[in-house]
């Protein structure tokens, strides 16, 4: 008995020993991947910072469910040489996005609309609407849309309705209506969609991926279907029961202090975005009115302020099939119906398609940057990313505030040094 014990001693001692020289001699991983090689990620978000490209971000990274990697780097404020923290809000523009599209999909699994639906049966004045078509003179013609625009149009940026930059651009610049800023605006937002269906669109529902307000729309028929205001819709269905208590459309005075500042890179170095300031076509670059403003315009296409954290349990969710530590936002059959190729054949960006709110990687070749085919995700203005990769059970949040951007590509970089990390 007392020799079988030693055995086993033995056998446990040698195969911590062997296990402990395996973990110095490949580096130590979590979930499968290299921390020594995501160690990487901070020299090169250092380096953009040094060199004044940027003033701060914060990085977040899970896979499995755990979080692998969230770190902040450089300042939220420059002149008041205030650290970048994890928990610094972010306005993410159309990252709202998701959170809009998802809300969408809950009505539908509540049996209150289908998605193929005419959105003129929700919002009345969409039932019949106009198209601008270029006459060939440097003028345009004002047609009759062939259809109506439908629901699954709007999730998938086919409705023909752009930022009111279109050949009807002179009307949607004297109705006001132009960029996709809101936080201005001293109107609820149903009443801007409603100005909306009376101008000229950009092209004919269904046959062109033509990127504007369609989620500001599906924004307000939420209001209309559910008779709740879409910041309490999204409240009740899913930041209170996924814990994302760092989310609004306008920041509570008392979490002020946690908003990163807005800069833009123009030249060599970043500057202090203008306060107010806008870019030809209403888009804003300033800091912005999501403080102090009006606070009645809700827009669900890119209104909403978050932290890494709190966007990172809302993408958990839908990696999760919907669900996340008990709360079940959406069925499983609904995320998989959002994140599959919706556009047939449309034009858009190479190697990649459009779903229900997401843009799909369709072919990595083509892609031509590291990923999994079927991973989705968009971005915000702000120079702000996310992806959702089911394929390696990956979930990445990657938040600034860097408008214009100048054609920094350090969020591309930041792909490569991800999956380069993972070893498993």
């Amino acid at each position: 008995m007392a020799t079988s014990l030693k055995n086993k001693s033995i056998f446990i001692y040698f195969f911590l020993l062997s296990f402990t020289f395996l973990s110095f001699a490949n580096g130590q991983t979590n979930q499968g991947m290299s921390l020594e090689r995501l160690d990487r990620i901070d020299g090169v978000m250092q380096d953009y910072i040094d060199q004044k490209k940027l003033s701060g971000n914060v990085v977040y990274i899970a896979r499995n469910g755990q979080t692998v990697y969230h770190k902040s780097f450089g300042l939220s404020d420059v002149a008041a040489k205030k650290p970048m923290n994890k928990n610094a809000m972010f306005r993410i523009a159309s990252q709202s996005k998701a959170l809009t599209s998802v809300a969408i999909m809950i009505l539908q699994e509540q049996g209150k609309l289908l998605i193929n639906d005419a959105v003129g049966k929700y919002l009345p004045e969409f039932m019949k609407t106009t198209v601008a078509e270029e006459d060939g003179n440097g003028g345009y013609k004002v047609v009759s849309a062939k259809r109506p625009i439908t629901i699954r149009d709007l999730l998938t940026h086919t409705a023909g309705i752009d930022y009111g930059l279109g050949p009807a651009k002179d009307q949607w610049k004297a109705a006001n209506i132009q960029g996709w800023y809101f936080a201005d605006r001293n109107e609820p937002i149903r009443e801007t969609v409603r100005r909306i269906a009376a101008l000229p669109q950009n092209s004919q529902p269904g046959e062109k991926f033509v990127y504007g307000y369609n989620t500001d729309i599906l924004g307000a028929l939420i209001e209309v279907v559910s008779e709740t205001p879409l910041d309490q819709f999204l409240s009740d269905n899913i930041l209170n029961p996924l814990h994302m208590h760092d989310t609004y459309f306008y920041v509570p005075k008392d979490k002020a202090d946690r908003l990163a500042s807005v800069y833009s890179l123009k030249g060599k170095t970043i500057t202090l975005a203008d306060n107010p300031g806008q870019l030809e076509g209403g888009s804003h670059v300033g800091q912005g009115h999501y403080v102090k403003g009006p606070h009645k315009s809700f827009s669900g296409g890119a209104g909403l302020i978050s932290t890494t954290n709190d966007y990172g349990r809302f993408l958990q969710m839908i990696l999760n099939g919907g669900e996340l530590d008990g709360a079940r936002i959406l069925g499983r059959k609904s995320v998989e119906l959002m994140s599959q190729d919706h556009l047939d054949g449309i034009e858009f960006r190479q190697g990649r398609s459009f779903g229900l709110g997401f843009e799909i990687i369709t072919d990595l070749g083509q892609f031509a940057q590291p990923g999994s085919k079927g991973a989705y995700g968009w971005g915000g203005a702000y120079h702000s990313t996310y992806w959702i990769d089911p394929k390696e059970q990956l979930v990445v949040v990657y938040l600034t505030q860097l408008i214009p951007a100048g054609g920094l590509d350090e969020s591309e970089k930041l792909r490569a040094l991800i999956y380069q990390a993972i070893v498993d």
